[in-house]
């Protein structure tokens, strides 16, 4: 009660008590600001109208209001607890009609603390007294924790009900969480057709890669959501500015804790940007080779030939050894088939030519090679390296091992097996 008390006389009120008792006071020109001041402490004003009221209000203005709407919800308290102690000293029958009054009470007190803590808020804002806003905000917490810890459990089921009726209670909760449900579904919809146009738009833009169309289609849906999230939460009345105020504190104990996330998601946005590779590329990277299927924040998926999907951290990626295999139109296959050092070179060439020659989707130009290359220690190796569309890389690679071998085979050239000659030195008996 001492700390109501210091409250209600606190210096920077008694400073905003009416001064008409002074002169002076009546003699100067009365605060426009203060021309409706008994309309802002009338305990049946709406919370709208309250709101557009405190806007002007100057701190020593809002600490003078606040006193006044202290006193109110106290009468109100008083009200209540005397109910209260008298049902204590005389007790009643079951069905006691001071319950029903108490309730009644205690509903309309709940509404003179809606206000009361609009005053209070708007005190805050503006720079009030931090003892004076502590003090105020302590004595609507305690006693609503008093009064509850005390009351039985006839007058909570009560006051449960009532709230659960009341259009300003239980009722507008559901209206909102209604509206929130219905607006969260509408923010979807019309996010996926937003979402659709951009990336027909996006994808006209030719000269992105997939991957930075698929970020950018992506991160514009989301940040459409996220706008429209906000503003059905600021539609229903329901504060975000602490929402900001959290993030921006969080954020920097945020990038310590997600730092290899941070790290995977500068390595992706460089990948989209520099275009080493695009969705549908086959690539090897840190000793990984596979067909890229998608790149996000965190990392690039890899779906490798036997059909295994890999995600590899981006920073691995961009910090590794990049090989695009799909980067260029045309590709050159290298191969190296061995011939028996008693085969004819020639005969050789000619046999590997002409299969060469015979198949349809190796390119003219650049022309194919077809060379002896080296003297191993169990054949003559001939290079073979023809080009091909990139597409048709790994059919070419396939038929010529298979028909190089068939003609071998049948123009009675030989594909040896590793061999050593050995020399047996005949060293006679003494």
């Amino acid at each position: 009660m001492a700390g109501i008390m210091m409250a209600l006389f606190h210096p920077a009120i008694q400073a905003q008590t009416p001064a008409a008792e002074s002169p002076q006071a009546e003699a100067a020109e009365p605060d426009p600001a203060f021309q409706w001041e008994g309309r802002i402490t009338n305990p049946s004003i709406s919370k709208a109208e309250l709101s557009h009221l405190l806007v002007p209000l100057t701190k020593q203005q809002l600490e003078s209001v606040s006193g006044e709407w202290l006193k109110i919800v106290q009468d109100k308290t008083s009200e209540i607890s005397l109910l209260q102690a008298e049902r204590v000293r005389n007790p009643a029958e079951v069905r006691d009609e001071r319950v029903n009054r108490i309730v009644s009470l205690v509903e309309q007190r709940a509404r003179l603390l809606e206000r009361y803590t609009l005053v209070v808020d708007s005190l805050e804002r503006k720079g009030g007294d931090e003892a004076l806003v502590n003090e105020l905000r302590a004595y609507r917490s305690s006693i609503l924790y008093e009064e509850t810890s005390l009351a039985s459990a006839g007058a909570l089921a009560g006051s449960l009900l009532a709230w659960l009726g009341r259009r300003d209670g239980g009722i507008a909760v559901l209206l909102s969480i209604t509206v929130a449900i219905i607006a969260l579904g509408a923010i979807i919809f019309v996010a996926r057709l937003a979402r659709g146009g951009a990336r027909f738009w996006i994808g006209r833009r030719t000269s992105l890669s997939k991957l930075l169309q698929n970020f950018l289609v992506g991160a514009f849906y989301w940040l459409f959501i996220l706008v429209g999230l906000l503003v059905v939460l600021s539609a229903i009345d329901i504060d975000i500015t602490p929402l900001f105020a959290v993030i921006g504190g969080a954020s920097f104990i945020l990038a310590f804790a997600f730092q290899d996330t941070l790290g995977n998601l500068a390595s992706g946005l460089m990948i989209m940007i520099n275009q080493p590779f695009d969705e549908g590329d086959f690539i090897e990277v840190g000793g990984v080779a596979g067909t890229v299927q998608k790149v996000s924040i965190v990392g690039t998926t890899i779906a490798t030939p036997d059909n295994k999907i890999i995600v590899v951290p981006n920073k691995n990626v961009w910090g590794n050894v990049i090989v695009n295999a799909s980067a260029s139109d045309i590709r050159r296959v290298d191969l190296t088939f061995g011939a028996s050092y008693d085969d004819p070179i020639q005969a050789v060439l000619e046999t590997i030519n002409g299969v060469v020659s015979a198949h349809p989707k190796i390119l003219e130009d650049p022309a194919p090679q077809v060379q002896a290359n080296e003297l191993s220690a169990s054949s003559v190796n001939y290079i073979c390296r023809p080009w091909v569309r990139s597409d048709d890389y790994i059919d070419v690679y396939w038929d010529l091992t298979r028909q190089v071998k068939e003609a071998f085979d049948k123009n009675g050239l030989s594909m040896p097996y590793p061999q050593q000659d050995v020399h047996l030195k005949h060293v006679p008996a003494n």
